[in-house]
């Protein structure tokens, strides 16, 4: 008999992850549209041979190496279900990191005009979106494949303050000044050994990597930032764990003040803030 507990203890034995027994559990709860409670509650329930069929078939991929979260089409970030597909990154939980700097800066009193460039999922828009309703975003990416996912997320999630342009970084912005300008560019080197490990092999690399060690698109949204902020507008941008000491002297370079880098959830420089203020 293929019961519910006996075929997790086996998936599990046969998938090589740190996490293999959640993998398999999240995996079976996909094929019997269950939550993993039931799985807990109900260990000697038999499984239906289309179901362990089912089952078996996603274990496949899982052992091929493909994120869990391309098989089951979500992930969640900041407490919401987000759509993914291998058009887009996968949400990571240190990009949450770029959402809580934000909302310590968003006034809540006027109209805050926000650019989110490279938006893949639209995972951070939508975010400030829903937390943030007086808001007026505008996401970007170049990906008309990520920008359909990126506007079923804002629908699902019932967010109208978003307005969404297939632009490479800057050329198709709206001609207005904004508040807060914030990204998670590319930012791996292109002959990064990480790229050939884990999750990381599935993701589209034109949203993983950069020229120039990982900064050219750092680069270029530092330097052409300066035109769409306000005075006193804030520039946000994410960055590799190696990257705080290059992307802090470019912003000096590019005579931001008050440049700081925060660490993300594991300690590590994540994310360099520039207020713009010309003189």
């Amino acid at each position: 008999m293929h019961s519910i507990k006996s075929v997790l203890t086996e998936a599990a034995n046969t998938l090589a992850s740190d996490s293999a027994l959640l993998d398999a559990e999240v995996l079976l709860c996909l094929v019997l549209n269950q939550t993993r409670s039931h799985l807990r509650a109900w260990p000697d329930k038999p499984l239906q041979t289309e179901q362990l069929n089912a089952f078996r078939s996603l274990l496949e991929q899982r052992q091929s190496g493909m994120p869990i979260a391309y098989i089951t089409g979500n992930r969640e970030f900041w407490s919401r279900d987000f759509q993914v597909t291998p058009d887009v990154l996968i949400p990571r939980p240190d990009t949450e990191l770029l959402v809580e700097l934000c909302l310590k800066l968003i006034l809540t009193d006027s109209a805050f005009k926000i650019l989110d460039l490279g938006t893949g999922s639209g995972i951070i828009a939508i975010t400030l979106a829903a937390e943030c309703p007086h808001t007026q975003i505008s996401a970007t990416d170049f990906s008309l494949a990520a920008l359909s996912i990126a506007q079923r997320n804002a629908e699902k999630h019932r967010v109208d303050n978003i307005e969404f342009y297939q632009s490479d970084w800057f050329t198709r912005v709206p001609n207005t000044q904004f508040d807060l300008i914030i990204s998670n560019p590319p930012y791996i080197a292109e002959d990064d050994i990480h790229l050939q490990q884990g999750d990381i092999r599935f993701e589209p690399k034109t949203a993983l990597c950069a020229k120039d060690q990982g900064l050219s698109d750092i680069k270029i949204i530092a330097a052409s930032a300066r035109n769409y902020l306000k005075p006193g507008g804030h520039l946000l941008i994410e960055h590799g764990y190696d990257q705080q000491h290059r992307t802090q002297t470019l912003f000096k370079e590019l005579h931001y003040d008050k440049i700081q880098t925060y660490t993300d959830l594991s300690g590590q420089p994540r994310v360099t803030y520039g207020l713009w203020n010309p003189s």
